[in-house]
């Protein structure tokens, strides 16, 4: 199989910009398997923290809401 980086149809994607509509495919399917990964560790932490009471019987860790979404660079891009 011949991935060829310049065939394109995504705006800001074709020729010259050393991306592929493979290489936004498998950067979006990571990034959402990190956004699970992440969602699965908030859930497992608050279950596993979900007897912590404080002094006034109010628990001590909860899921109150999300942040605002933003970017996040690594080596392999946003």
């Amino acid at each position: 199989m011949v991935v060829d980086n310049n065939d394109s149809t995504e705006a800001g994607t074709g020729v010259g910009s050393g991306r592929s509509l493979l290489d936004e495919i498998v950067r979006d399917g990571a990034g959402q398997m990190l956004a699970a990964a992440l969602q699965a560790e908030v859930a497992e932490y608050v279950v596993r923290h979900a007897g912590d009471i404080d002094e006034n019987g109010h628990q001590m860790v909860v899921r109150n809401s999300y942040h605002a979404e933003r970017e996040v660079m690594t080596a392999a891009g946003r």
